[in-house]
């Protein structure tokens, strides 16, 4: 069986990181030919652990599901989770394919999968368009995936969570996507928009496009980042303090 942290790995890369084929789908609506008679579900799948998730594609749309579908069309599964990650972290690891009648929806996914690669800290767009979907794709991959260490477990994350009380951290771009962290008890939400139920705890927020992009990607630093006026931060001094060791923690799970 794999050990823990590629457990805990191959559940943020398959919970957050893989929906965001559909904020691909919504930002770039030339991707929507590949979808043109599209009827198939892809599988994600290692020996070594029950983890796993499934891409459903129609002429509708993509979905996104955590677990094992009862039928797929086409199933990718790897030796070892830890060669899922490596995978998915943008490394050299090759699967083993199952149901070769299911390769038209491969050859329908892999566009929407190598875009995903905007993700890597070595990709960065020169052009606004490229630096908004990587934006918007950062944004929601740090929310969903700090929820998901909670969810997991993570002896970071899950420690914070469980002794915290009612707490938002909420992520706006002026003009732009807003995301946000809801943690509580132990338990943990990520949602797209402004929470408006609760006043954050936190609140960081980029004056545009382009400053979130600087900051996201670390070229700024948070403490130049806030004396240049490319984020302001709302809320408790400790909280926002915590936020950003909890995204390098994220980083460090991910990338490392």
């Amino acid at each position: 069986m794999a050990d823990a942290r590629e457990e805990l790995k191959a559940r943020v890369f398959l919970r957050s990181a893989l929906p965001l084929v559909k904020v691909v789908l919504a930002e770039r609506p030339q991707y929507r030919h590949l979808l043109r008679r599209a009827n198939g579900v892809l599988q994600f799948a290692a020996r070594d652990s029950e983890q796993g998730a499934w891409v459903g594609m129609t002429e509708e749309g993509i979905e996104v599901k955590p677990g094992k579908h009862p039928e797929p069309s086409i199933t990718l599964t790897f030796k070892t989770l830890k060669e899922l990650n490596t995978f998915f972290a943008g490394g050299m690891a090759l699967p083993g394919i199952h149901g070769i009648r299911g390769l038209p929806t491969l050859v329908r996914f892999l566009p929407f999968m190598l875009k995903l690669k905007i993700l890597m800290p070595t990709a960065m767009p020169e052009d606004l368009e490229g630096k908004a979907l990587k934006v918007r794709m950062l944004m929601q991959m740090i929310a969903s995936g700090l929820s998901q260490l909670v969810k997991g477990g993570d002896e970071v994350l899950g420690g914070y969570a469980k002794k915290s009380p009612d707490r938002v951290f909420q992520f706006t771009v002026r003009g732009g996507p807003a995301c946000y962290l809801r943690v509580k008890a132990g338990k943990s939400k990520a949602g797209l928009g402004t929470y408006a139920r609760r006043r954050p705890y936190v609140h960081m927020i980029f004056k545009d496009v382009s400053a979130a992009f600087e900051v996201l990607t670390q070229r700024v630093g948070t403490v130049e980042a806030v004396k240049n006026g490319y984020l302001t931060v709302e809320g408790a001094m400790e909280g926002s303090k915590d936020v950003g060791l909890f995204m390098q923690h994220l980083d460090s799970l991910t990338m490392g």
